[in-house]
């Protein structure tokens, strides 16, 4: 059992990094601080949006439209928090 769960929590904490930074890069670049016109940035930018979007899309279509606020990142934050700390280890038989 332990050769499943080892590697999904990777995954989730992967996940978890990528939710974070990509929360942290969007006030950045809304507050002007990072520009996407810089390559990098840009390249960053991109990846995780790439990464984080076919999360993100199932979370949008069931929330309600909040105009410019997306909670999609707050309810997948809260969805592998759970999985980490509550799910998998009950599953698992580590609680």
């Amino acid at each position: 059992m332990m050769a499943i769960y080892g590697p999904l929590q990777l995954i989730l904490n992967v996940v978890y990094i990528f939710i974070i930074v990509h929360v942290i890069m969007s006030w950045l670049i809304n507050f002007q601080v990072l520009n996407l016109h810089q390559q990098f940035v840009a390249q960053i930018w991109y990846g995780l949006n790439k990464i984080l979007e076919p999360i993100y899309r199932p979370i949008r279509r069931i929330l309600p439209d909040t105009g410019g606020i997306d909670l999609a990142p707050l309810v997948a934050f809260i969805i592998v928090i759970s999985l980490q700390n509550y799910i998998l280890p009950t599953l698992f038989g580590f609680m």
